[in-house]
């Protein structure tokens, strides 16, 4: 390379690194001046921008010594070619320019209405104006007019039926937000701005510092010996190795920025519950106490907000408790109240006051919500708890003081309620009272009457509930009915159904079954139930099967066998009632639909026994099924029809095995009392049906086996009449007495009603106490099997036809191979002129129909 050229490079690179050292010190004397004047109880989210903004200088700084060179060989070229004079730009002079760019661009955006766009430019504003000295009034102005555009745009929205695309709609509220949050910091310049702009931006005098930094730095010098140093000396340090200091006046500060970082990756939830519990300590006034504590509760939920994880218990814990002093609070501070659809207070150095004209201050929140998530937590708990453990046990002694809780917030709506300026919605107080009924209608009335006395306890001496008054409700089916009676009259839809599904849960539970089966009738809930939500679908399974049980309590063993039929003989018990998850054999389950029926399962202490559920619904299948069986076997002219198809299943399964031992669960019971009832083992039956230990999980287990006695005697005599009836001419019903161990009188009854219902043909002389049997209306043996041979071959040759008229398609001489000489037609010699039509020639013509087909001469000789 010749010396020209690289004498050139040498001047250019030494001019150009002349120009870079004038620009770095000058930027590095700006810097110091920022770094003095920082102020140092800004926000954290600002600390982290603003270390950002640092590293971007950072790697600015870097770049632009590497592209030096470049600039060094451009301005070699151009001085070659024109000899122009540069002007030179000071540091303050190049961040105003690029202000000033950041502001045009905001405009622009303005323009087609790109909020997603101008959120962002505004970033990159804000960032620009912390690194020049003081306040522009550039961005002063442009602040203003950058809120004229939004109010613009937002009062637009609200008449215009086209809405604004979601990413646009998110910047139009972060900018919102942002421009919220600034103002409080410029308000006296937006003030003087809005006043007099030209007189405003004439001024030559900017802005030195921000507003108001010295008192701020006082403050903090004042509470830098608060420090809480209960902790062995140590303080807390927030981002960027700053103190945090808690004091009265920055509790709604430090809280507005937990609020502004909920939902954000990376947040230290637990943390941020230190922080607002220490807020707690120091806060004095009742509306930062309540403003704490709401943030802190829903903080906590926080917790458990993903995925199927429960709540922790400790936080559990904690969260009832806060929500007990919160209440505590609202009822000393009686113009404070929590309500819905209330406009967030925004000034945080300034608290609310009492307006005249009003008599209450509003702060925004929901307390039903709180209730409902502490029982869910509660109850998500428990699912994932092994019922079997003590730790279960311990777990559900919280239900008592969740109970009370739900209880005070009932109080609490009432009160609200008695003041109808306040328009509280019926939907609110509707969902509180179904709680506190979700909780009651499945525990015995022993059990419902201890929680409504320690719930009371907990209650201050001057407040009254107006739904159930303290002294009025005497027990717990009175409680029940006035819970439900409300809500028929105040709510409609889902919650009205699941009351009344309560109730009659309830009713079941203790016994009133008529009670408890009108009001089922008469809801009409079978017809619907399929519209409603699954939980209700799983409410309404439970009452059905409760109502069954109640019946079967009753002795109604028809009854109770026609309301279980339907959930036990599906055989999915467990998913039907919510206690369990039954995965298929070839089903194909997702993730996600497993992961919901986790979440409908029920706490274990809620649970039906299926093993009693079975054992009933069987037992109540035999006492129905063996004299059924009995009365086919010997008049087969009558109509097969099956009860229980799971019974039958299991009973033709039962006997098939070669060899039989002796019975080990509950289903081997009641397969070999069948067996022994059918062969007119009565008290054989009686045995094995009270050997059955799972009796002694229901109340009065004496008179339950007492009525299995008295039914399996009753259904004995009834198989014994069926089977044994085509032997006899005459029987006396002392000899019937005597064998079933009945009395004469329960004997005669029997022998009526199965008269009366045209099940027994014979008739009762009551002068000499006899049953007299009628003969010839019995078929013989073999001509029962004559008549099941005429069925099948019947069934044999329709089914015969309808394949020949599926493959032929109704085509007629379709297997014809002699071109319609000397034809045949069907059966008997005859042909057949087209599809359905008559056939001759051999036989009569056949009815259509296997029930009709009279079995020829076989069928004319049993007839005969």
């Amino acid at each position: 390379m010749s010396r020209f050229f690289r004498s050139g490079d040498d001047s250019s690179s030494e001019s150009s690194s002349e120009e870079e050292e004038l620009y770095s010190e000058e930027e590095e004397e700006e810097e110091d001046k920022d770094e003095s004047e920082e102020d140092e109880d800004e926000d954290e989210d600002e600390d982290e921008e603003e270390s950002e903004e640092g590293s971007s200088d950072e790697e600015g700084g870097k770049k632009s010594g590497a592209a030096r060179f470049l600039r060094g060989d451009d301005s070699e070229s151009e001085e070659s070619d024109d000899d122009a004079p540069k002007t030179l730009k000071s540091a303050k002079d190049k961040q105003f320019a690029e202000l000033e760019s950041i502001i045009d661009t905001i405009e622009k955006r303005q323009k087609i209405n790109d909020w997603g766009a101008i959120s962002n430019e505004f970033d990159k504003l804000n960032r620009q104006a912390a690194k020049i000295p003081g306040t522009p009034k550039l961005y002063i102005k442009a602040l203003v007019e950058l809120e004229d555009a939004m109010n613009e745009t937002i009062s637009k929205q609200k008449v215009t039926p086209k809405k604004m695309n979601a990413t646009s709609a998110r910047g139009l509220n972060a900018v919102k937000q942002k421009i919220k949050k600034l103002k409080q910091d410029y308000q006296k310049q937006v003030d003087a701005y809005r006043e007099d702009p030209l007189d405003f931006l004439a001024s030559d005098d900017e802005e030195e510092a921000e507003p108001a930094p010295k008192p701020e730095n006082k403050r903090a010098e004042i509470y830098t010996d608060q420090v809480d140093e209960d902790q062995e000396g140590f303080a807390t340090v927030g981002k960027g190795g700053k103190t945090l200091q808690f004091t009265p006046e920055s509790i709604f500060k430090h809280l507005r920025g937990i609020l502004e970082s909920r939902g954000k990756k990376n947040t230290d939830r637990l943390e941020q519950i230190k922080i607002m519990e220490k807020l707690n300590e120091v806060a004095v006034t009742p509306y930062q106490h309540i403003r704490v504590l709401l943030t802190l509760v829903s903080a906590r939920f926080d917790l458990s907000s993903g995925g199927s994880a429960s709540m922790p218990f400790e936080h559990w814990k904690a969260a009832e408790k806060e929500i007990s002093v919160l209440f505590e609070v609202l009822e000393a501070n009686r113009d404070y109240i929590v309500i819905e659809n209330v406009e967030e207070w925004d000034d945080d150095d300034k608290p609310p006051t009492l307006q005249p004209g009003e008599k209450y201050i509003k702060i925004p929140g929901s307390i039903v919500s709180y209730v409902e998530r502490l029982d869910d937590e509660l109850t998500r708990s428990l699912q994932s708890i092994d019922p079997h453990t003590s730790e279960y046990i311990e777990r559900l002694t919280d239900e008592g003081s969740l109970y009370n809780v739900i209880f005070r917030g009932l109080l609490y709506y009432e009160t609200l309620g008695k003041d109808t300026a306040l328009q509280i919605p019926q939907d609110s107080l509707n969902r509180i009272v179904m709680r506190r009924l979700e909780h009651v209608y499945f525990k015995p009335a022993q059990v419902v009457k201890i929680l409504e006395e320690n719930a009371w306890k907990s209650v201050p001496d001057g407040v009254e509930s107006v739904i159930t008054p303290k002294g009025s409700i005497s027990d717990a089916t009175e409680l029940l009915n006035v819970l439900c009676n409300y809500l028929f009259a105040n709510s409609e839809g889902i919650i009205r159904a699941r009351a009344m599904l309560c109730q009659i849960y309830f009713l079941a539970l203790h016994d009133e079954y008529y009670k408890a089966r009108d009001m089922m009738l008469m809801s009409h809930l079978q017809e619907t139930i399929g519209s409603f939500d699954v939980h209700t679908q799983i409410l309404y399974n439970r009452t059905l099967v409760q109502v069954g049980l109640c019946a079967f309590r009753k002795g109604l063993v028809y009854e109770a066998q026609n309301t279980l039929q339907e959930i036990c003989g599906s055989g999915r018990q467990k998913e039907l009632l919510a206690q369990g998850v039954m995965i298929q054999r070839y089903a194909q389950v997702s993730p996600e639909q497993e992961r919901l029926e986790k979440q409908r399962q029920l706490p274990f202490h809620m649970h039906i026994n299926l093993e009693l559920l079975e054992c009933v619904y069987l037992t109540c299948s035999m006492l129905l099924e063996i004299p059924l069986l009995a009365q086919t076997g010997s008049s087969p002219d009558i109509k097969k029809r099956v009860i229980s198809k799971t019974y039958r299943r299991m009973l033709e399964y039962h006997e098939r095995q070669i060899f039989t031992g002796p019975p080990e669960n509950t289903r081997d019971h009641v397969m070999q009392a069948s067996r022994a009832l059918a062969a007119g083992e009565w008290k054989k039956a009686t045995n094995f049906i009270h050997s059955i230990k799972i009796w002694e999980l229901m109340p009065n287990t004496e008179e339950i086996k007492a009525m299995l006695s008295k039914q399996i005697q009753e259904e004995g005599l009834r198989t014994y009449l069926f089977t044994y009836a085509p032997f006899y001419d005459t029987l006396a019903i002392a000899t019937l007495s005597s064998m079933f161990e009945l009395e004469d009188q329960k004997v005669a009854a029997v022998v009526s009603k199965m008269i009366s219902h045209e099940e027994l043909a014979a008739a009762l002389d009551q002068v000499t106490s006899t049953v007299i049997f009628r003969k010839g209306v019995e078929l013989s043996r073999l001509q029962s099997l004559a008549l099941t041979l005429s069925d099948k071959t019947a069934a044999l040759i329709e089914t015969n036809e309808r394949t020949l008229e599926q493959r032929t398609q109704g085509t007629a001489n379709a297997f014809d191979r002699r071109g319609g000489q000397n034809q045949r037609g069907g059966r008997g010699g005859g042909q057949r002129t087209g599809r359905g039509g008559p056939r001759t020639g051999g036989a009569s013509q056949r009815q259509a129909g296997g029930t009709q087909f009279t079995g020829g001469v076989l069928g004319g000789a049993v007839r005969g």
